[in-house]
């Protein structure tokens, strides 16, 4: 969700990305902000100049942590799935 507002911009273009509600996008990154003491993202309020959201630089450290731990987490399930390679079947 995160890297979709980035990218997007606001929350309601990332959930469309994503395909889910805006309310549920919202709760999401609701939930995920009172994890932490710093904020996770700007947001202006919808009207005639329109609406958004940015993430802050905490934001986009969480988000690299978060892609890091991703990696780690992939490569420690490789190196004690190897050891079964040669049990695999060919499919």
């Amino acid at each position: 969700m995160l890297e979709a507002i980035a990218r997007t911009g606001s929350i309601s273009s990332a959930a469309r990305d994503l395909g889910m509600s805006y309310r549920r996008a919202w709760l999401l990154v609701d939930e995920l902000g009172k994890l932490f003491k710093r904020p996770i993202l700007t947001t202006a309020a919808g009207g005639a100049h329109g609406g958004g959201a940015e993430l802050t630089d905490f934001g986009r450290a969480l988000i690299a942590a978060y892609r890091r731990i991703e990696d780690r987490a992939a490569e420690a399930v490789r190196a004690e799935l190897i050891a079964f390679e040669s049990d695999l079947n060919d499919v």
